[in-house]
């Protein structure tokens, strides 16, 4: 990760007191990438597998995509006690303070108390409305730098905020990850094209709580074999999901992701995991989406964690961009991801980011062979809600 600073700038000419609208922006401070190699951090991670020190300009791109122009960072327009209300604390300089110092160990996981729940289901769905609005704007033509404009000032008008926008100096408020990149791609100037795929991946702070959520968008028509990845990845997902229950060990999840995409001709990247989140952008747990042995503890009601599975078509290995965020496949083949915020519950597990009635429907959810329809968790309750949405949305399924 690249810690940065980030510069509060009052835009009002004449009126500098405390109530003054502010002008808050970023760009890339003097801070250092964590160093590479080592097991995934808690969190999505940027540590890296296959270093290089290449020249940008001779940079051993391994596939087709290639960056393009970044627009002027977006600027939060605020009042100094709206600032206080709506930013989280990294949002000034990059740098996350609450959870800095988390857990030594990996099994130490926060239960949230009913009342931080409930917000956190506010968050939730506001992430999951932010990516559905995202995902009806993808099309042959548009760029991802104007998504990630749709996505900032939506999030805004909400009263939230973008939680990527400078985490440890992520410069845009979303992440879009096109064909071979596997995650973190920035929203730049390139044209979506007929037949690429596109991860778009939505995180919001609202009242002092993230939501986060990714899922697959394809541009027009894409072959078979981009099918059976989505397909793929979208069923070894849900089957992770299905699996959450108290008293289960986190590290099973791996195995039942990898398990299910091997036997398909697709494997499962190594350098990110899914995290715990809250208050906290990313914590414990770690979810290892590969089949491990390590000592991440067991599940318990009152749980919150993403499961954000990353299958390529070829090879696992990662590519890190100069950029020190974009990660792609290391042989130029595709990836593909989904990600939920969930909750373990005393019977299970809900999505705090499902999907609602003015969702997209794909293929992968229409032709899963592991459920079809939205899923919107294995709790009771949940199972109920599902039932009655995709009886409305697609009948008797």
């Amino acid at each position: 990760m690249v810690p940065s600073t980030f510069s509060q700038t009052n835009r009002v000419e004449n009126d500098r007191t405390s109530s003054s609208p502010t002008a808050l922006f970023m760009g890339k401070g003097k801070g250092k990438k964590k160093g590479k190699g080592g097991p995934p951090p808690a969190g999505k991670g940027f540590g890296g597998a296959i270093a290089t020190d290449s020249p940008i300009d001779k940079f051993p791109y391994a596939g087709t995509v290639r960056p393009g122009i970044q627009s002027p960072q977006r600027k939060v327009i605020l009042s100094s006690e709206e600032a206080k209300k709506i930013l989280p604390d990294y949002a000034l300089d990059g740098r996350p303070k609450k959870g800095s110092n988390s857990p030594l160990l990996p099994w130490v996981i926060e239960v949230k108390k009913p009342e931080e729940i409930e917000k956190m289901r506010v968050s939730g769905k506001l992430a999951r409305e932010i990516l559905d609005l995202a995902g009806r704007a993808v099309k042959p033509g548009i760029t991802t730098d104007e998504i990630d404009t749709i996505v900032h000032e939506a999030i805004l008008a909400a009263g939230a905020y973008p939680s990527p926008l400078n985490y440890h100096g992520f410069p845009k408020s979303c992440c879009t990850s096109v064909n071979e990149v596997i995650c973190h791609g920035i929203p730049d100037d390139r044209k979506l094209k007929d037949g690429d795929v596109v991860n778009i991946d939505i995180t919001v702070y609202l009242n002092g709580y993230h939501g986060d959520c990714s899922e697959m968008f394809v541009v027009g028509d894409i072959d078979q074999q981009g099918k059976a990845l989505l397909q793929a990845t979208y069923d070894c997902w849900i089957k992770a999901c299905e699996f959450v229950q108290p008293g289960r060990d986190y590290k099973e999840l791996g195995a039942i992701m990898e398990d299910h995409v091997v036997p398909l001709g697709f494997s499962s990247v190594r350098n990110f995991c899914g995290h715990g989140i809250g208050s906290v952008f990313h914590t414990t747990p770690n979810i290892l989406h590969y089949r491990n042995n390590e000592p991440n503890g067991q599940m318990a009601k009152g749980h919150t964690f993403t499961i954000e599975p990353m299958i390529c078509e070829g090879s696992n290995k990662v590519l890190n961009w100069p950029d020190d965020w974009t990660a792609t496949t290391v042989d130029g083949k595709r990836s593909a991801q989904f990600e939920h915020t969930l909750v373990v519950t005393s019977d299970g597990v809900e999505a705090l980011t499902c999907k609602n009635e003015n969702s997209m429907l794909h293929f992968w959810e229409k032709e899963s062979e592991v459920y079809k329809g939205f899923w919107l968790g294995s709790s009771e309750a949940a199972k109920e809600r599902a039932e009655a949405l995709n009886t409305k949305i697609l009948g008797d399924l």
